[in-house]
């Protein structure tokens, strides 16, 4: 009898381990990040090419300084690569070769990174996927890297975004808006 115990004494901890551990795996869970997944979409010059950005979205969270100087310590300092989001490396894919930023970026799936500075961003799109953060960055892979100048937003955006805004004249861009900073990027189906 007292054996039986023991046993069952032993098996409940483990069971109370096993609930734990499961639930601190639940909690890694992309849906209950920090930093939430997201999504961009767009199909550019009927269906020739499909266009989707997946990120993951920081929020804001109190923090005053975001873009800006290494020494005045901002979350994301000019001059130094960024994932463009929070978590894994942002990727983008396309169905069609397009034209990005005035840029030939032949069909296929690249990870999307940023150099943010006060007068000028660089975009990266970059051949290697699958990288945590900037880990395993290597220039040599960008595919294109093209020189944008940031502006306002109209409003203050919380959670770091990436969309496509499609304008009335046919055009589309990808914006990246955080904050009170948006990048814009001309994309359009090759012709």
């Amino acid at each position: 009898m007292r054996n039986a115990f023991r046993l069952t004494l032993v098996l409940a901890a483990l069971v109370g381990l096993f609930a734990a551990d499961l639930a601190i795996a639940q909690d890694l869970h992309p849906s209950r990040r920090p930093s939430p997944m997201g999504m961009a979409r767009v199909t550019l010059d009927d269906g020739a090419a499909y266009v989707k950005v997946t990120y993951s979205r920081p929020y804001k969270r109190g923090r005053d300084n975001i873009f800006g100087t290494e020494d005045s310590g901002a979350l994301v300092p000019f001059g130094k690569l960024w994932r463009t989001g929070a978590n894994e490396a942002s990727e983008i894919t396309t169905t069609g070769d397009l034209t990005f930023g005035g840029e030939a970026l032949p069909a296929g799936t690249y990870s999307l990174f940023t150099t943010p500075g006060a007068e000028e961003w660089t975009v990266h799109v970059n051949s290697a996927v699958g990288g945590n953060g900037t880990s395993g960055y290597d220039a040599a892979n960008d595919v294109v890297a093209l020189k944008v100048t940031p502006g306002a937003t109209e409003e203050e955006v919380d959670q770091f975004t990436i969309s496509f805004d499609e304008q009335e004249d046919g055009s589309t861009h990808l914006v990246l808006a955080w904050i009170d900073t948006e990048v814009r990027v001309p994309v359009a189906a090759a012709e």
